[in-house]
């Protein structure tokens, strides 16, 4: 047989195959929407497709994980013998929470009744909702901003020194692995697959800000380590310890990336590490820049204003995470699994604590600091003392020596 041949023969082999398991294949049931967001008393209607008539009668049963918060008309039905299209059922919304309708049709095996299976929430009030998303938006622009007031204030100081390079190089590594984990779970069909094989019936936890944003702060914060090597630093470095944590979390990724290589651990599990890294990051970045403001006793090459639009963020989120909680009754988000609202906590009083250490506690220094670093030639100094000559003070030997240089310059132009 000619290799032509063989491929014709393969080609009609694999059509007769297909046509076989399309007629094989079980009747299946799809839904016109899975997802729904109800008010208390609000009423959505769904449509329910039967791809292709059943030859016996089926019952579909609808059941909740949570009685009591919607209510499913009809709860029961019978779909005839041979009967194929649309049905319909309703979905009352009766008191705030999450709940999950799950169908079952009897006998079993008859058809294919994955479908039926709706994620429905209702909240007490369509304006908390509205709410809810405005204050999202605004704690999302507010941490994304945030990156850019310390990369200016080192534009113009042409220095970095005062800016921990501990902070920028856990800060770097932690934002570079959430961008990875959510760019291969938004985008890549392959950890997708392997998700939604974990959880048949989850939903994506990756949106499209968050993809955004942690890409975004990965590459300002890389442009943040960059103006390190142009501008002036001292003798600033990455410190020991800094570099033994991440040397630790690198080693933690080879083993996890060696293991799921060789299959004994899922890829997922890999991109899980990243985040469960990026988390513990985040728990301890802060420590080194207020230890470095410390021992300095001056904040200054530390930008205030990524404080305070990182302390808006920080505020907006935990505000909208009790919304969401009011208006979906879902309390034990918070206080049952405290992670998100833990860090969100944890990241506010250490910016509580910056802001102390520059309005408060450094204040006076900073100001010293700053007048050091001014670029005003002696000329103009000596005309600033000229037009506002100093009093002697006692025990305060600079000072005379100050207002005697300037009545000598006064003599003389007399």
């Amino acid at each position: 047989m000619s290799h032509r041949n063989f491929n014709l023969l393969l080609l009609v082999a694999v059509a007769f195959l297909s046509t076989v398991h399309c007629q094989n294949s079980l009747p299946k049931f799809t839904a016109s929407k899975t997802d729904l967001t109800l008010i208390i008393n609000e009423v959505e209607e769904i449509t329910l497709w039967l791809d292709k008539p059943v030859n016996e009668s089926l019952t579909l049963n609808f059941t909740e994980n949570h009685p009591g918060s919607v209510t499913v008309t009809p709860e029961l039905f019978i779909i005839a013998a041979n009967a194929s299209g649309k049905f319909n059922i309703s979905v009352l919304g009766i008191s705030p929470g999450h709940v999950d309708i799950t169908g079952v049709a009897t006998p079993p095996k008859l058809v294919d009744d994955f479908g039926l299976f709706f994620r429905i929430i209702v909240a007490n009030s369509q304006i908390i909702i509205y709410v809810s998303f405005i204050v999202g938006w605004v704690y999302f622009v507010a941490w994304s901003v945030s990156f850019y007031p310390q990369l200016v204030i080192n534009y113009k100081r042409k220095s970095v020194v005062g800016l921990s390079f501990d902070f920028l190089a856990l800060n770097f590594v932690g934002h570079t692995l959430y961008a990875i984990f959510n760019t291969c779970l938004y985008f890549v069909p392959f950890f997708q697959e392997e998700y939604f094989s974990r959880f048949p019936r989850g939903t994506n936890p990756v949106e499209l800000n968050d993809v955004f944003f942690s890409i975004h702060a990965s590459v300002i914060t890389a442009v943040t380590i960059t103006q390190c090597f142009m501008y002036e630093r001292g003798e600033q470095r990455v410190s020991d310890i800094a570099r033994g944590i991440l040397g630790i979390f690198t080693t933690v990724l080879v083993v996890v990336i060696i293991m799921s290589s060789i299959g004994n651990l899922h890829w997922l599990d890999f991109l899980n590490t990243c985040s469960y890294i990026k988390l513990a990051i985040t728990l301890v970045k802060y420590v080194p820049q207020a230890i470095l403001n410390y021992r300095r006793k001056s904040t200054v090459g530390w930008s205030i204003g990524n404080i305070l639009l990182d302390f808006t963020g920080g505020i907006l989120s935990m505000l909208q995470m009790m919304l969401n909680s009011y208006n979906y009754n879902d309390w034990q988000s918070i206080f049952g699994d405290p992670t998100k609202f833990g860090l969100g906590l944890f990241s506010v009083l250490f910016d509580i604590l910056f802001m102390i250490q520059h309005y408060v506690l450094y204040r006076s220094n900073d100001l010293i600091i700053h007048f050091n670093d001014s670029t005003e030639s002696m000329d103009s100094l000596k005309s600033i003392m000229h037009l506002q000559p100093y009093r002697t003070i006692p025990g305060n030997d600079s000072a005379a020596n100050l207002t005697e240089s300037t009545e000598d310059e006064g003599s003389q132009d007399a």
